[in-house]
C-alpha cells in the first residue's frame, strides 16, 4: 500500500512539474499567436529541444502545439462558443446538463444557511490538503458535508491557505492528506494518483469508472450569498468541451442585466474545476481572466476539448 501511494505521489509531482513548462509554452503561443511561430522556437523560448517539447506537449495536452494555436485564435472561439450555445440550450430544454460535466462527475451542492454564512463556519471542522495536479499544485478542503475549497497555488501554499482561513475564519482547521487524497484521485483521473489510490482503494479501474460513470457522487458544501450560489450552480449546467458567456449565464439565471455581478460571482468561485468557472469567455471571443492565470484557463480548457468520454476529438469537431 505504501509503496503504491508513493509511486502515485511521484508521478503526480512529476506531471504537476510539467504542468510548470507548459504553462510558459502556452504564455509565448498566445504572446505570439497571431504570426503562428514554429515548434522550434517555442521550443527554444521554453529550454527544450523540439523533439522533446513535441513528445511533452503533446502527452500533457492531448493536442499538438499546432492545433493548441489554433484554439487559442478568437475565430475559432467564436465559432466554438456558437456551437456551445447551441448545445447548452438544447441540453438545458431536455434536462440533460449535468451529463456533461468534467469526466462525468455526479455533483451535488449543498450550501450554507444564512446563519452559517454569517459564522463564517463557526463549529464547523475543515481538513485540507495540498497535492500536485496536471496543473500545477493545488489545495483542496472538505467538510462533513462536502468539498468547500479547491484552488491552485499562485503565489505560495501559505496564501493559499490563508485565503481559505479568511473564508472559513471560525472553523477548525486540520491538515489531513489521507482525508483530502482520494478526493483529489477523483477529480483528476488522467493523474497517475488517481490511478494508484483507486487500487489501493479497492476501486474500479477500469475506463468506464475512469470517465466517471459509476463514480458515486461528489458534494460541495458552498458558501456564498443567495445571488453567488445561483451563479455557481448555472456554472454546473456547463458541460465539458463546450463554453459560454457572462451573458448567457445572467439570463440563465433569470437576471439578463446582471451580467457585471455574474462577472464578480464567477470570479468568486471557491471550487475550481468542478465548479467550471473556466468556461466562461467574453462573448467577443477572448478568453478573458481567470482567478488562477489565463493559461491555466486555457490549458483546463485545452484538456477538456481534446478528448471526450467516447475517444472523439472536440477540437476536429470545431475545424
Amino acid at each position: 500500500m505504501e509503496s503504491i501511494l508513493r509511486q502515485a505521489q511521484n508521478d503526480a509531482t512529476e506531471l504537476s512539474g510539467q504542468y510548470q513548462l507548459i504553462e510558459q509554452a502556452i504564455q509565448y503561443i498566445e504572446t505570439n499567436v497571431q504570426r503562428q511561430p514554429e515548434l522550434n522556437e517555442i521550443a527554444s523560448a521554453i529550454g527544450l529541444s523540439e523533439y522533446h517539447f513535441q513528445r511533452l506537449f503533446t502527452r500533457w495536452a492531448g493536442i499538438s502545439p499546432k492545433r493548441f494555436m489554433q484554439f487559442l485564435t478568437k475565430e475559432h472561439a467564436k465559432v466554438l462558443l456558437a456551437r456551445s450555445e447551441n448545445l447548452l440550450d438544447t441540453t438545458h430544454q431536455v434536462g440533460l446538463s449535468s451529463l456533461g460535466r468534467l469526466h462525468d462527475l455526479f455533483v451535488n451542492t449543498e450550501a450554507v444557511t444564512p446563519g452559517e454564512y454569517k459564522s463564517r463556519g463557526a463549529g464547523l471542522t475543515i481538513r485540507y490538503g495540498l497535492h500536485p495536479t496536471p496543473f500545477g499544485k493545488c489545495l483542496i478542503a472538505t467538510t462533513e458535508r462536502g468539498i468547500c475549497h479547491l484552488g491552485f497555488v499562485q503565489t505560495g501554499e501559505g496564501n493559499s491557505i490563508d485565503n481559505l482561513v479568511t473564508d472559513w475564519k471560525q472553523s477548525k482547521m486540520i491538515e489531513d492528506y489521507k482525508t483530502t487524497a482520494p478526493l483529489i484521485a477523483r477529480i483528476f483521473p488522467e493523474c497517475e494518483t488517481g490511478s494508484a489510490f483507486n487500487k489501493a482503494d479497492g476501486f474500479d479501474t477500469s475506463r468506464e469508472n475512469r470517465v466517471g460513470l459509476l463514480n458515486p457522487q461528489l458534494k460541495l458544501h458552498l458558501r456564498g450569498t443567495n445571488f453567488q450560489i445561483k451563479v455557481w450552480e448555472a456554472l454546473l449546467k456547463i458541460p465539458a468541451g463546450t463554453v459560454t458567456t457572462y451573458e448567457h449565464i445572467a439570463a440563465q439565471i433569470g437576471n439578463p442585466n446582471a451580467v457585471r455581478a455574474v462577472g464578480t460571482a464567477v470570479g468568486h468561485n471557491p471550487i475550481a474545476v468542478l465548479i467550471p468557472c473556466h468556461r466562461v469567455i467574453r462573448k467577443s471571443g477572448e478568453f478573458g481572466n481567470y482567478r488562477y492565470g489565463a493559461a491555466r484557463k486555457k490549458a483546463l480548457l485545452a484538456r477538456e476539448f481534446s478528448v471526450d468520454p467516447s475517444g472523439a476529438t472536440f477540437m476536429s469537431r470545431y475545424e
